[in-house]
C-alpha cells in the first residue's frame, strides 16, 4: 500500500476513531431524558460566604443528549471580592441568549459534572473581572437569532471571545468546545486569542492554530486534532484532551 494512502488512513483513524468510541459509549449508556437530568451543584466551589476573595472560573461539560458525543458546553463564573454570591454567564439557544444565573455556578450540565478550564483567585482574579465583564457586555452575537450550534457563533464562541479579551489568562477552551474557533471579527488570519501564536481560520469550518498556549490544532469541520507541548496532551475530536489538565 502506498505510504501516502497509509498516512491518510492513519489520520482518518485518529480523527474519526475517538468520535466513534464516544458514540458507542453514549449508546451503551443507560437511557435518560434531558429535562429531568440533574443540574445541581457539583460541589466544585466553596460557598461564597466562606470565600471572600475574588474568583474567576471557566467550566466545561459535555453538552446535552447525543450532542455530547462531539462537544462540550462552556460557561463563565465570576465573583468580586466580598461579593455575597457567584455569578454565572451562559450563552444558550433558548430564552435570553446570554443567561445570567440561569443555573448553579458549578452545576452539573444536564447530569454531566463540569471540569475547570481556568481558575484564578484573589488579586489575580480581581484584576481580570472588570475586563471580563466588559467583554461580556460588548459581545456582538447576543441577540435572538444569532446563535448557531455549528460552526458558531454558539456558547463556546461566547466564552472564547470573552477569554480572548484577557490573553494573560493563558488558557484555551478544550478542543471539543466546537465553536471556539468561529471568527467573531471575520479575520481569516491573525494572532491566536492568547497572542502567543498564529491562526488560520476559514469561517470556523477549517483552520490551523499554532501557539504556545493553544498548542497545535488542526480544525476540520469544527473537530480538532492536535497536541499541547506546554502541558503535554493529545487533542482529539469528541474526546478532548488526553494528558495533563488545564484548569
Amino acid at each position: 500500500m502506498p505510504r501516502p494512502l497509509i498516512a491518510l488512513l492513519l489520520f482518518c483513524l485518529a480523527y474519526l476513531g475517538p468520535v466513534a468510541w464516544r458514540a458507542l459509549a453514549y449508546y451503551r449508556a443507560p437511557a435518560s431524558v434531558w429535562w429531568s437530568a440533574d443540574r445541581s451543584s457539583a460541589g466544585l466551589l466553596r460557598p461564597a460566604h466562606q470565600a471572600p476573595e475574588a474568583a474567576v472560573r471557566i467550566y466545561a461539560a459535555p453538552t446535552v443528549s447525543w450532542r455530547g458525543i462531539f462537544a462540550v458546553h462552556c460557561w463563565i463564573v465570576l465573583k468580586p471580592a466580598d461579593a455575597p454570591a457567584y455569578q454565572r454567564w451562559d450563552l444558550t439557544a433558548w430564552g435570553d441568549p446570554i443567561r445570567v444565573d440561569g443555573f448553579s455556578p458549578d452545576g452539573r450540565w444536564f447530569g454531566q459534572v463540569p471540569e475547570p478550564v481556568f481558575t484564578a483567585d484573589g488579586a489575580e482574579a480581581a484584576a481580570m473581572i472588570p475586563r471580563l465583564r466588559a467583554a461580556i457586555d460588548r459581545y456582538r452575537f447576543r441577540h435572538q437569532g444569532d446563535y448557531r450550534a455549528w460552526p458558531g457563533p454558539n456558547s463556546n464562541t461566547f466564552v472564547a471571545t470573552v477569554m480572548a479579551a484577557v490573553p494573560e489568562m493563558g488558557a484555551t477552551l478544550p478542543p471539543n468546545a466546537i465553536g471556539k474557533d468561529f471568527p467573531v471579527e471575520g479575520r481569516w488570519f491573525g494572532p491566536t486569542p492568547s497572542r502567543t501564536g498564529l491562526r488560520l481560520n476559514l469561517g470556523g469550518y477549517f483552520g490551523l492554530t499554532v501557539g504556545w498556549i493553544e498548542g497545535f490544532e488542526l480544525n476540520l469541520l469544527g473537530g480538532v486534532i492536535g497536541f499541547d507541548l506546554r502541558r503535554p496532551a493529545l487533542k482529539l475530536p469528541g474526546v478532548g484532551r488526553i494528558g495533563m489538565a488545564t484548569g
